[in-house]
Protein backbone atom coordinates (compact mmCIF):
# COMPACT_ATOMS: atom_id res chain seq x y z
CA UNK A 1 0.00 0.00 0.00
CA UNK A 2 2.87 2.38 0.83
CA UNK A 3 4.60 1.57 -2.47
CA UNK A 4 1.36 2.27 -4.35
CA UNK A 5 1.01 5.67 -2.63
CA UNK A 6 4.62 6.51 -3.45
CA UNK A 7 4.02 5.59 -7.09
CA UNK A 8 0.89 7.71 -7.25
CA UNK A 9 2.63 10.60 -5.54
CA UNK A 10 5.64 10.55 -7.88
CA UNK A 11 3.53 10.06 -10.97
CA UNK A 12 1.22 12.84 -9.74
CA UNK A 13 4.15 15.23 -9.36
CA UNK A 14 5.11 14.70 -12.98
CA UNK A 15 1.48 14.95 -14.03
CA UNK A 16 1.22 18.32 -12.28
CA UNK A 17 4.45 19.49 -13.89
CA UNK A 18 3.17 18.34 -17.30
CA UNK A 19 -0.13 20.18 -16.73
CA UNK A 20 1.70 23.34 -15.66
CA UNK A 21 3.94 23.04 -18.69
CA UNK A 22 0.91 23.05 -20.98
CA UNK A 23 0.00 26.46 -19.62
CA UNK A 24 3.48 27.84 -20.26
CA UNK A 25 4.13 27.05 -23.91
CA UNK A 26 4.42 23.28 -23.34
CA UNK A 27 8.01 23.31 -22.09
CA UNK A 28 9.79 19.99 -22.38
CA UNK A 29 10.54 17.91 -19.33
CA UNK A 30 13.95 16.27 -19.67
CA UNK A 31 14.57 13.41 -17.25
CA UNK A 32 17.46 11.34 -15.97
CA UNK A 33 16.62 7.83 -14.77
CA UNK A 34 18.95 6.24 -12.25
CA UNK A 35 20.52 3.05 -13.58
CA UNK A 36 19.63 3.82 -17.20
CA UNK A 37 22.08 5.53 -19.54
CA UNK A 38 21.24 8.77 -21.30
CA UNK A 39 18.45 11.28 -20.95
CA UNK A 40 14.74 11.01 -21.64
CA UNK A 41 11.90 13.30 -22.70
CA UNK A 42 8.63 12.96 -20.78
CA UNK A 43 5.94 11.98 -23.29
CA UNK A 44 2.92 11.18 -21.09
CA UNK A 45 1.77 9.68 -17.85
CA UNK A 46 0.17 6.28 -17.42
CA UNK A 47 -1.72 5.04 -14.35
CA UNK A 48 1.37 3.92 -12.45
CA UNK A 49 4.19 5.08 -14.70
CA UNK A 50 5.60 7.74 -16.96
CA UNK A 51 6.10 7.20 -20.67
CA UNK A 52 9.51 8.50 -21.68
CA UNK A 53 11.41 8.71 -24.95
CA UNK A 54 15.19 8.40 -25.23
CA UNK A 55 16.89 11.58 -26.44
CA UNK A 56 19.35 9.51 -28.48
CA UNK A 57 18.96 8.51 -32.13
CA UNK A 58 16.80 5.48 -31.24
CA UNK A 59 13.95 7.66 -29.84
CA UNK A 60 12.92 4.49 -28.04
CA UNK A 61 9.86 4.85 -25.81
CA UNK A 62 9.50 2.97 -22.54
CA UNK A 63 7.73 3.18 -19.20
CA UNK A 64 9.46 4.58 -16.12
CA UNK A 65 8.02 3.45 -12.80
CA UNK A 66 8.10 5.05 -9.35
CA UNK A 67 10.69 2.45 -8.34
CA UNK A 68 13.00 3.97 -10.98
CA UNK A 69 14.64 7.05 -9.51
CA UNK A 70 13.46 9.64 -12.01
CA UNK A 71 14.83 13.19 -11.76
CA UNK A 72 13.93 16.19 -13.85
CA UNK A 73 17.00 18.12 -15.01
CA UNK A 74 15.15 21.28 -13.91
CA UNK A 75 15.51 20.03 -10.32
CA UNK A 76 19.30 19.59 -10.44
CA UNK A 77 21.88 22.14 -9.31
CA UNK A 78 25.68 22.11 -8.95
CA UNK A 79 27.44 22.94 -5.69
CA UNK A 80 29.43 26.17 -5.74
CA UNK A 81 31.32 28.11 -3.09
CA UNK A 82 28.34 30.48 -2.95
CA UNK A 83 24.81 29.22 -3.63
CA UNK A 84 24.01 26.17 -5.70
CA UNK A 85 23.77 26.95 -9.42
CA UNK A 86 20.85 25.52 -11.42
CA UNK A 87 21.93 22.96 -14.01
CA UNK A 88 20.60 25.05 -16.92
CA UNK A 89 23.00 27.88 -16.02
CA UNK A 90 25.95 25.48 -15.86
CA UNK A 91 24.95 24.00 -19.24
CA UNK A 92 24.59 27.52 -20.68
CA UNK A 93 28.13 28.37 -19.49
CA UNK A 94 29.38 25.13 -21.06
CA UNK A 95 27.60 25.96 -24.31
CA UNK A 96 29.20 29.42 -24.39
CA UNK A 97 32.64 27.86 -23.84
CA UNK A 98 32.02 25.31 -26.62
CA UNK A 99 30.19 27.70 -29.00
CA UNK A 100 27.13 25.44 -28.88
CA UNK A 101 29.05 22.38 -30.09
CA UNK A 102 29.95 19.07 -28.42
CA UNK A 103 32.61 19.26 -25.70
CA UNK A 104 36.20 19.48 -26.88
CA UNK A 105 37.38 17.31 -24.00
CA UNK A 106 36.86 13.55 -24.16
CA UNK A 107 35.36 13.10 -20.69
CA UNK A 108 35.64 9.30 -20.92
CA UNK A 109 39.42 9.34 -21.43
CA UNK A 110 40.42 12.57 -19.66
CA UNK A 111 42.40 12.39 -16.44
CA UNK A 112 40.66 13.68 -13.33
CA UNK A 113 42.93 16.73 -13.13
CA UNK A 114 42.12 17.61 -16.76
CA UNK A 115 38.39 17.31 -16.07
CA UNK A 116 38.62 19.59 -13.06
CA UNK A 117 40.70 22.19 -14.93
CA UNK A 118 38.23 22.12 -17.81
CA UNK A 119 35.24 22.39 -15.48
CA UNK A 120 36.86 25.30 -13.61
CA UNK A 121 36.72 27.24 -16.90
CA UNK A 122 32.98 26.53 -17.12
CA UNK A 123 32.13 27.14 -13.45
CA UNK A 124 35.06 28.76 -11.63
CA UNK A 125 33.32 28.76 -8.23
CA UNK A 126 32.33 25.08 -8.20
CA UNK A 127 32.81 23.39 -4.81
CA UNK A 128 35.91 21.27 -5.30
CA UNK A 129 35.10 19.07 -2.29
CA UNK A 130 31.44 18.29 -3.02
CA UNK A 131 31.53 18.06 -6.83
CA UNK A 132 33.05 14.71 -7.73
CA UNK A 133 34.81 13.71 -10.95
CA UNK A 134 31.85 11.45 -11.77
CA UNK A 135 29.51 14.49 -11.47
CA UNK A 136 31.61 16.40 -14.01
CA UNK A 137 31.64 13.41 -16.39
CA UNK A 138 27.86 13.02 -16.08
CA UNK A 139 27.34 16.75 -16.75
CA UNK A 140 29.52 16.63 -19.88
CA UNK A 141 27.73 13.49 -21.06
CA UNK A 142 24.32 15.14 -20.56
CA UNK A 143 25.48 18.29 -22.34
CA UNK A 144 26.61 16.28 -25.38
CA UNK A 145 23.31 14.33 -25.44
CA UNK A 146 21.28 17.56 -25.30
CA UNK A 147 23.35 19.22 -28.04
CA UNK A 148 23.05 16.11 -30.23
CA UNK A 149 19.26 16.20 -29.72
CA UNK A 150 19.18 19.84 -30.86
CA UNK A 151 18.43 21.19 -27.39
CA UNK A 152 20.66 24.22 -26.94
CA UNK A 153 18.41 26.79 -25.25
CA UNK A 154 18.96 25.38 -21.79
CA UNK A 155 17.12 28.17 -19.97
CA UNK A 156 13.99 27.69 -22.07
CA UNK A 157 14.10 23.90 -21.80
CA UNK A 158 15.37 23.31 -18.27
CA UNK A 159 14.56 26.36 -16.13
CA UNK A 160 11.77 25.68 -13.63
CA UNK A 161 8.31 26.62 -14.78
CA UNK A 162 5.72 28.63 -12.90
CA UNK A 163 3.94 26.19 -10.64
CA UNK A 164 6.99 24.08 -9.76
CA UNK A 165 7.23 23.97 -6.01
CA UNK A 166 10.56 22.27 -5.41
CA UNK A 167 12.33 24.23 -2.65
CA UNK A 168 10.43 27.42 -3.60
CA UNK A 169 12.99 28.36 -6.24
CA UNK A 170 13.79 32.01 -6.93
Amino acid sequence: DTARKAEESQAGNYHNKQYNNRKTEMKETILAISGKPGLYRLISRGKANLIVEALDATKRRMPAFASDRVTSLADIAMYTDDEDMPLWKVLKNLSEKENGKQTEINYKKAKNEELREYFAEVLPTYDRERVHDSDIKKLLQWYNILVSAGITDFEETLAPTEGDNVDDRK
